[in-house]
Formats: C-alpha cells, structure tokens, sequence
C-alpha cells in the first residue's frame, strides 16, 4: 500500500473513534496487532501492551472507564514506508478525581496489508500519573 493509503487507514481509525465506534477501530486492527499504550499499568488502567482486537477492545474498555474526553485533536500526520506517526492533543478529565489532564502525544501506527498491526502511544506518563493520583 501506498504511505497515502496508509494515513487514510489510520484517519478512518481516527474517525471511528472520534465518533465512539470501537468496533469500527477493532475492525481495522490485523489479528496479530500489538496494542501498547506506555505508562505503569497499576496506576495508568489503560497502559500495557495488548495483544490482538480483542487485547485493543480491553484497552479501550479501560481507557473508557477512566477517562472522560473533552477534546480529541490529531493534528498531523506524517507518513513513510508502513509507518503512520500523528501528532496531536487531548483534554481529558480522570473520572476517579476529576482533574484534567491535557496532553500533547505522538501515536506511531504500522499498517500491513491495509491493517493497523502494530501502535505505540507516547506522552508524558508523569503528567498523566500526576491526574490520576490527584497531585
């Protein structure tokens, strides 16, 4: 595939989740997909590495039930060989306390075979373990 077909793939991911249609995002993940989300995962519930749609819906499902999203913003995409990365911003409210955490990130996707096999998120995980904690 084309580094342009690859960005359309991740946008439709995008899309998708922007719109709270997981499944969609579930539906464009290969089956072999590792799913990593950086952080330490007894105080980040979402951070891990997952394995397959299935270890992606888990991610979601966590996310989901920790955080509350106020804004969702990708605001680029830069594209070479099957790799995607994104750069973008968030504003997200922690449901356990209430604070906000509003992170700058980077998303570093790989498409195979027009498939979204492997994802990486990135941001600053103390700032995000300082929201959770309440600090």
């Amino acid at each position: 595939m084309s580094e342009q077909e690859n960005v359309q793939v991740v946008q439709q991911a995008f899309v998708a989740f922007g719109q709270g249609d997981i499944p969609a995002v579930l539906k464009l993940l290969a089956d072999d997909v590792q799913w990593r989300a950086f952080g330490p995962p007894k105080i980040l519930p979402w951070a891990g590495t997952y394995h397959g749609p299935e270890g992606a819906g888990q991610f979601f499902m966590a996310l989901a039930g920790a955080t509350e999203f106020q804004q969702f913003e990708p605001r680029e995409f830069i594209a070479q060989g099957d790799r995607v990365v994104v750069l973008g911003h968030s504003r997200i409210t922690i449901r356990a306390n209430g604070r906000v955490n509003e992170p700058d990130w980077v998303m570093v996707f790989t498409v195979r075979d027009g498939k979204i096999a492997d994802y990486q998120y990135l941001d600053d995980t103390a700032e995000a373990v300082a929201a959770v904690q309440g600090n």
